[in-house]
Formats: C-alpha cells, structure tokens, sequence
C-alpha cells in the first residue's frame, strides 16, 4: 500500500496529520493511536511490518497524530482523536471509498487508552471494534497517582531536566528526549495532573469524563486486548480490570496474554507468541467488523 499524507485538522499554532495506506474501495480501516504517554512519541512509530500485516489482511489503515501534553492538555488531545475520527467517516472515505462504518481503532499504551476511551463516546464517535495493546482504562487508580516502583528504581530526573524537554508551543510530534518528562512524572506520581494541565487530585470529577472504566455500557463496541504478563510500565492488571468490566455489562471482550512479555512487545513481531497475537487480531476483527 501507498503511504499518502493528509492534514486533518489545522489549530492557531500546526497542522495536524495523518498518513493514509488505501487497500481498495470498501475495504474495512483501522485508525492507528500511537503510544507515548500523551507526552512523547509520533505516528512515525508504527512498524512498516504491522502495516504489511493489516494490508495483507485486507484492511485499509489511516495512522495519525495528535497533539502533545504538557503543551496540550488531554482535553483537546481528545477532541483531535474525535476529528480524526470524524475526518476519516466524512472526508478521507470519500478520497479512498474505504468503507469507514466498518472502522476499528488499534493503539499501544496511550493509543490503548485512548481507543478504548472512544468505545465510551456517542454513536457518531465510536468505532465498531476496538484493539488495545498494552492499554489502560482506568487513569484514576492509584498505579498514576502514586510514584511508580519501577521508574523510582531508575536514576532520578529532577524538575530543571525535565523542563528542558518541552516548551510553551503546540506540536504534535515529541522527540524521545521527551521521556524524561515522563520518567519525572511517573518518579513523582503527578503524571495525570501534567497532562491536564490541573491538579488531578483535587478535581477527580473533572477527570472521571476521561476514565473509560467507568463509562462502559452495553453499546460499548467488542475489544481485544493484547498484553504482556511482565509489563513494567502498564500493569497487566489494567487490561484484566477493562476486560473483565466489559463482560459485567455484556460486551463482547477478548484477552490476549502475552507470558513474560514486558511494554512494546510489538516490537518483537517476529517472535511466534506475538504473531499469533496479531492472528488473533484479525480474526477478531474479520468477525466483528466486516460482519
């Protein structure tokens, strides 16, 4: 598949951008969210060999990004995704003629959360599918809030370091140098609280809008969740907790463990355990997405 780059969105200060991979007129597409704790990362980082895979399958792929924290607060971050989405139904399908009723979104860590926070928004939002790797649903529990053992066990980042990694101006691609914000964040348990640009402690209502956990309903669209057993950046456990509040209210929810598998396990796509996991995606998606 060609790779063709589009703007979906225009703000005061960038351009926002999504690359286009077109398999054929009612092709079903899967809307990428890349990963990077809403802080870091870009669209960029999507492996040509997931993009091979999903072409080979028959699925056309739109890959985007969205604005960063902490220059951007998870508000309008959301609101990107939900243009994205609305860009891809109203405009992009009829440049492709992909068939965008049978959409699924797929992201990695944040693109998880934020994937499966869109199961929870209004018809003209929600995709028909879900797939989450290594995501979380639940960005209230204390595994945010509280400073995290395992990024504690790694040398400390103080404020002045971190500050050096991000400015004062919109962007939507963040520079790996970026992970030191996070680490900072994580270090100091206020992660939540620089994304949203308020003190995420005090104001959990102003929060609970973002939390997919508690949002799901009947309506929520089927999910699969694929996630390593050893993650040290994303507890396993926010996959089972997600999975299993799905099937409470009766939604169709499959959970893919990866044993031993530690964060971005999809980088190792060769390894047979995380092709099958990919199998099992499409499988997943052939039955309730082309349906």
């Amino acid at each position: 598949m060609v790779k063709q780059t589009h703007v979906y969105k225009r703000t005061a200060h960038c351009s926002i951008e999504a690359d286009v991979y077109d398999n054929g007129p009612g092709t079903p597409v899967i809307m990428y969210l890349h990963s990077g704790a809403l802080i870091f990362g870009t669209r960029e980082w999507l492996a040509q060999e997931q993009i091979d895979f999903f072409g080979r399958a028959g699925f056309s792929i739109v890959n985007i990004d969205y604005r960063l924290a902490p220059e951007t607060t998870i508000e309008r971050i959301v609101e990107d995704v939900k243009d994205a989405i609305h860009w891809v139904k109203h405009e992009a399908s009829g440049m492709y003629g992909f068939d965008s009723d049978a959409m699924a979104l797929m992201g990695s860590s944040v693109g998880g959360y934020l994937s499966l926070l869109m199961g929870t928004m209004p018809d003209n939002v929600r995709p028909k599918a879900i797939v989450s790797l290594y995501g979380y649903g639940n960005i209230i529990g204390s595994w945010l809030s509280e400073p995290s053992a395992y990024y504690c066990s790694k040398q400390a980042v103080s404020e002045k370091e971190a500050a050096k990694t991000v400015g004062d101006r919109e962007l939507t691609s963040g520079a790996w140098a970026r992970f030191d914000y996070y680490v900072r964040c994580r270090q100091q348990g206020d992660w939540l609280t620089k994304v949203c640009g308020f003190d995420a402690t005090r104001n959990q209502g102003r929060i609970l809008p973002y939390n997919p956990i508690s949002h799901v309903a009947p309506h929520y669209p089927p999910t699969i969740f694929l996630h390593g057993d050893q993650d040290t950046d994303v507890p396993y456990e926010q996959s089972v907790l997600m999975h299993d509040e799905l099937r409470i209210h009766g939604v169709i929810s499959k959970l893919v463990t990866i044993e031993g598998a530690d964060h971005v396990f999809d980088q190792h796509f060769d390894k047979p355990d995380v092709r099958s996991a990919f199998e099992d995606i499409v499988a997943f998606l052939n039955k309730h997405v082309r349906a």
